[in-house]
């Protein structure tokens, strides 16, 4: 009852207030609940809006930052206010402009809405942007470079959103974005698009990170290629990579060869699954079930002591066994992931730099990797021709036969962005 009389009472009083002269007489009386009330309705007078923006009090700089009236000049100095709430509800009602572009290709965008996103997708909050991120991810009618901006973005809630959902990013952008970053997260949005193309797929599976992958594979919708899949069956089984064993085993139209190897390392249950999902007939799960018990019956029992490869390497790192001589052999016996453990402990770089720089197939970045871990420019050639792989037209030659080719300070520019 007594809300009820309220709400009359403040509605009335909004009613007074409707005409310019009304409302700047509330706000040289400065009664703050009239000033509340001219902040929230959208029949106040954009230039009383404009006053507001500087209000003293929080709450009603908030809600003029909702007021779909309110200008693009008190926007902006919205978008400068030190309080977060405010410039929240700012970017939230900005967000709100941007409708999806109808099917005739006419958009609704207003030129305010354009002119402050450039100014929200810049500012120095990530919550700010995040927000942004999150309001504006499946839009397609948001102009494609605040897009970009906001996907190549440093903070991995900011980027994650639009990483993941915006339908403006094609092929060419999310294999860029997957060349170019180190950013913790940001592959694992990608891998989980709604659409994702073959050579999305094959960009993401040839990064071998590990939680990009397992969603790549769990992703049904992923265009996962058969020679795609082959390459990371290997690298599951040769690295014993657990997380990709269930995606794996659950992939649709499984062909009896991929279907076999699978078979040949993971759980019996997971293969159990695998012929009940491919409706396979009784001599193919057979086939498969006997695959199963062999592999079980020339497996070993597995002891206590029986480590991961990165406890391996920082055991053998901390006894200082890992040198030139030890990577080396690692490299020829094909001991990729053991390879990749070391030189993350002796270059003290993150794990995601350390695997970025050997995909990005650039002589120039392993031999700074190689420095960098202080190991000999012999080495680093070893690194270039088998672990990464890097083409004849990238390959970077030792000076003298033996030496470095280029300064420590052009070593230690090349290997900074990645520290």
């Amino acid at each position: 009852m007594v809300f009820n009389l309220f709400k009359k009472n403040k509605n009335k009083r909004a009613k007074e207030l409707e005409t310019y002269e009304q409302a700047r007489d509330a706000l040289e009386t400065k009664q703050s609940g009239d000033k509340m009330i001219l902040a929230e309705q959208e029949t106040t007078p954009p230039e009383v809006l404009y006053y507001l923006a500087e209000d003293p009090s929080t709450d009603i700089r908030v809600k003029v930052a909702g007021n779909a009236n309110t200008p693009i000049q008190a926007d902006k100095i919205l978008a400068k206010d030190e309080n977060e709430d405010v410039k929240h509800e700012l970017t939230r009602k900005i967000a709100r402009l941007f409708p999806d572009i109808s099917d005739d290709g006419k958009s609704e965008i207003t030129e305010k809405a354009l002119e402050m996103i450039e100014i929200l997708a810049n500012d120095q909050l990530p919550s700010v942007r995040r927000i942004l991120s999150e309001e504006l991810r499946s839009s397609n009618s948001i102009p494609k470079h605040i897009a970009l901006k906001l996907a190549k973005d440093e903070v991995p809630e900011v980027c994650s959103p639009i990483l993941e959902y915006s339908p403006l990013l094609n092929d060419a952008d999310l294999k860029e974005i997957i060349a170019a970053t180190t950013l913790s997260g940001a592959l694992e949005a990608i891998a989980k698009r709604n659409v994702l193309s073959g050579d999305v797929c094959d960009a993401i599976a040839q990064t071998l990170e590990i939680p990009a992958v397992t969603s790549m594979l769990a992703n049904q919708n992923a265009q996962v290629r058969e020679d795609t899949l082959d390459n990371i069956i290997a690298e599951a089984q040769s690295q014993n990579i657990t997380q990709w064993h269930e995606p794996l085993a659950k992939r649709p139209n499984l062909s009896m060869r991929a279907m076999k190897r699978i078979a040949g390392f993971v759980a019996s249950s997971l293969v159990d699954m695998m012929i009940t999902d491919n409706h396979l007939d009784d001599s193919q799960g057979k086939e498969l079930l006997t695959r199963v018990r062999e592999r079980i019956s020339d497996e070993k029992p597995e002891s206590d002591d029986q480590r991961s490869l990165a406890e391996q390497a920082a055991d053998l790192y901390d006894r200082g066994v890992i040198d030139d001589e030890f990577i080396q052999n690692a490299i020829k016996n094909k001991q990729r992931e053991l390879v990749i453990q070391a030189l993350i402990l002796m270059s003290g770089l993150p794990e995601p730099s350390v695997r970025q720089i050997l995909n990005k197939k650039k002589g120039n970045l392993v031999v700074a990797l190689a420095w960098k871990s202080e190991l000999s420019m012999r080495t680093a050639l070893q690194m270039q021709s088998d672990l990464a792989h890097v083409p004849p037209a990238e390959f970077v030659n030792a000076k003298n036969g033996v030496d470095f080719p280029f300064s420590d300070q052009q070593l230690e520019y090349d290997i900074a962005l990645y520290e």
